[in-house]
């Protein structure tokens, strides 16, 4: 599942790749970019910003955002690709390699000027140099009614936290995903702890909460429903968290180790 450490991830293969290369053919498969043409331009730099993935082109950015299906790959010129051909949203040529990005949940392309304020609304960027704890810890507390789980979902809050990530954080510091952020103990420790794991997962093939890097013993309680929790032994619950009943997100916690709020 793409989080922030997915996006890293992908920006620095990129990046390795294709910073400083010219653009030979560029082939966007979504038809609100059909005719867009930006064969010629060279790549300066490609960057992730949270979840966001970007592409400085000098002129012009090249914004994808992976959602949940969404993947970059990078090929020699007529390679085989490892994912069918209709999923491929956008297809960029380089003299020595082909970065095709695949089912992306978005792809737009900003002008410089567009660029420069397309992502104010986001908080500090737990893998980017503008990592502010400070600011994102007083963005968390600022509404202590809210459910501590979806305070760390809120990219305006803290960008690069995802689902697996804020419910493993809940079960780290032992609270239920639905309990209000004004009982957490310490708001600033657990902003902390956020940053801490992202960026021991940031360059790792595997992402890893519990120090064991074991197949199948990466996780605490995400995707885990049913097994025993592996603090205290009591069946792991599955549910749904959400502020709206469009984007409702499934939940896992320990009933005994995150006991549900009053």
């Amino acid at each position: 599942m793409p989080e922030g450490d997915t996006v890293f991830r992908a920006a620095t293969n990129l990046a390795t790749a294709l910073d400083g290369e010219m653009l030979v053919k560029t082939d966007f498969r979504v038809p609100q970019l059909a005719i867009t043409d930006l064969s010629g331009r060279r790549i300066e730099s490609v960057r992730s910003r949270g979840k966001h993935l970007l592409m400085d082109l000098g002129d012009h950015v090249v914004h994808s955002h992976l959602k949940m299906e969404g993947s970059w790959h990078l090929y020699p010129p007529g390679g085989t690709w490892k994912r069918p051909a209709h999923q491929a949203r956008v297809v960029l040529h380089t003299a020595d390699r082909v970065a095709v990005g695949f089912s992306l949940g978005v792809l737009e392309v900003w002008t410089a000027e567009e660029a420069t304020t397309a992502l104010d609304y986001l908080g500090p960027d737990l893998l980017g140099p503008d990592w502010d704890a400070e600011r994102a810890t007083r963005a968390v507390a600022s509404d202590p009614d809210r459910g501590v789980a979806m305070a760390l979902l809120d990219q305006r809050n803290l960008a690069g936290v995802g689902n697996v990530y804020a419910h493993e954080l809940c079960f780290i510091v032992g609270l239920h995903p639905e309990a209000p952020v004004s009982v957490v103990p310490d708001v600033a420790r657990l902003v902390d702890k956020a940053a801490r794991l992202l960026k021991a997962n940031s360059l790792r093939a595997m992402r890893c909460t519990t120090g064991d890097l074991r197949s199948g013993r990466e996780l605490w309680v995400y995707g885990r429903s049913g097994r025993p929790c592996r603090r205290c032994g009591t069946r792991l619950l599955k549910g749904e968290i959400g502020e709206d009943p469009l984007m409702m997100r499934v939940s896992f916690w320990c009933p005994r180790c995150q006991p549900a709020p009053d």
